[in-house]
């Protein structure tokens, strides 16, 4: 038994009927070269087989009465795998499109609390006989980085699938506790909780005073505040329903943009998703006078924490430079205001909001999201931010599952109440992989966004062509046509 921390339980506490906080893939396989071929006995035979490498799979919560602390995890004494695993067959033609209606009908369901929380669907049905594998996971178990490691732990580095070995010991369930334990436990860790309490304030009232007297040193330009962001309809309150889109683009692209034009790999990424928005925006006749305003998740995983589950996870607020014309320009601001960005965040330090998370009221905390979804809030008041972006970094070698090749992988991250619009990217294999997920009626126009991703990289692209060629270096960009790799892989056509 395992209680969750202050921050995985948070993502609980966050979830209303509306607003699910579960993240997801949708990886596509070719099975043509799977000797004696595919069969989905053989893809449950592995997962049962790969579970003792994955432990959220068997953990179920507990809730404590009067929801006096965070739950508990517990191995579950009624563990089922079939009720997790499920089979499931696109209709004609089995392209992106059909593809993108099946994740997001999956992503826009909410997870049994009663149940280990994951749910994992293969796939058939896709043209040229691919199969696709979605898979999500509640926030509470994972966050993106040991979501990344535990869909590495599905797969394989060759066609041969590894056989793991029986644990030894072997998996034993957990006892349910009954109330009077659970009540118990919540009270003696409760009652340890004031100095905790107190020395987290000492802290936070030292931290913020340095901010504040930082934040006005001459020339100091911090980061955008929380409610700072424009309104735009982006930013309304949101439905259970979403809308799911993807997009690619080479690696290889993004980093000749990069030694062209400057910055990191992640401010080329944030970038090309602000040209995107820019040109959605503009396209709908909205044109905010202030720039958007994104959430870029960090994690804080050292290499100690590697192969734990949980979130190690902490947050930056950047602006994304929309109201500068120029895509070099925008670029070389967004650089600035990422870096002045993590100053700021390493100036608070990591362990800031985890510390308060730790006080949460459960039962206050459930009650305010519920309270915020049912009131519409966000249709009245400015988001917190306009738009989150996370960018994974993935495995450059190819993957494997029961003998199929990965040949594409798109991430999937929850929408927030007043923020109908997650884009997370991963990269693998020489293309980096967009995942949008929206709001069915915040962003009904997000397969349009995901097309301008490519835009937006070309938009670049001809820039830092020219810059490198003023340098007298040739350009290294990819010429192949996005949604191609480099190696002979299949994909569905009519990229959504």
């Amino acid at each position: 038994m395992q209680r969750l921390s202050g921050l995985d339980a948070t993502f609980l506490y966050m979830e209303t009927p509306h607003m699910h906080m579960h993240v997801a893939s949708t990886c596509v396989f070719d099975p043509t070269d799977v000797p004696g071929g595919y069969s989905f006995d053989r893809v449950r035979a592995m997962v049962e087989n790969r579970l003792p490498l994955i432990p959220p799979f068997r953990r179920r919560l507990v809730e404590v009465p009067f929801a006096l602390h965070h739950p508990i995890w517990i191995e579950d004494p009624d563990f089922d795998l079939d009720y997790h695993l499920r089979r499931a067959c696109l209709p004609s033609p089995g392209g992106h499109r059909e593809l993108a209606d099946f994740a997001a009908d999956v992503i826009g369901r909410p997870l049994d609390r009663s149940r280990p929380l994951w749910e994992m669907y293969v796939v058939e049905g896709l043209e040229g006989g691919l199969v696709s594998v979605v898979t999500k996971t509640h926030h509470a178990a994972i966050d993106g980085v040991s979501g990344e490691e535990l869909t590495v732990n599905l797969l394989d580095l060759q066609p041969e699938p590894v056989v793991v070995p029986p644990p030894d010991p072997p998996w034993q369930a957990d006892k349910i506790p009954n109330d009077f334990e659970l009540v118990g436990w919540a009270l003696y860790s409760l009652s340890r909780q004031p100095l905790a309490a107190a020395k987290a304030l000492r802290r936070t009232i030292s931290t913020a005073l340095n901010l504040r007297r930082r934040n006005r040193l001459p020339g100091a330009v911090p980061p955008p505040a929380p409610f700072s962001a424009p309104r735009t309809s982006l930013n309304t309150s949101i439905t259970p329903h979403r809308r799911f889109a993807f997009a690619e683009v080479s690696l290889d692209d993004v980093k000749m943009v990069k030694n062209a034009l400057g910055g990191t790999v992640n401010d080329v990424v944030l970038a090309v998703c602000a040209g995107a928005l820019r040109r959605y925006l503009s396209e709908k006749g909205e044109e905010p006078e202030s720039s958007l305003v994104a959430m870029v998740p960090i994690s804080v995983r050292t290499k100690g924490e590697r192969g734990s589950m949980g979130n190690q996870v902490t947050a930056m607020l950047v602006s994304l430079a929309t109201s500068i014309d120029d895509p070099v320009e925008r670029l070389h601001a967004i650089s600035r205001g990422v870096t002045l960005a993590k100053d700021q965040e390493k100036a608070i330090g990591a362990d800031t909001l985890t510390n308060w998370a730790e006080f949460a009221a459960p039962a206050v905390a459930a009650r305010a999201a519920r309270l915020v979804s049912n009131m519409r809030v966000f249709d009245r008041v400015r988001p917190l931010f306009n738009v989150v972006i996370s960018n994974v970094p993935g495995p450059n070698v190819p993957l494997y599952s029961v003998g199929a090749r990965m040949v594409a992988i798109y991430p999937m991250g929850p929408v927030a109440e007043g923020v109908g619009l997650n884009i997370t990217v991963m990269s693998y294999m020489g293309s980096m992989y967009f995942g949008f997920v929206a709001g069915r009626e915040a962003v009904p126009g997000v397969d349009t966004i995901s097309r301008h991703v490519v835009d937006a990289l070309e938009e670049l692209k001809k820039p830092a062509d020219r810059a490198m060629v003023s340098a007298d270096r040739p350009p290294r960009a990819s010429r192949r046509r996005p949604g191609e790799s480099g190696a002979t892989s299949r994909k569905p056509a009519n990229r959504s």
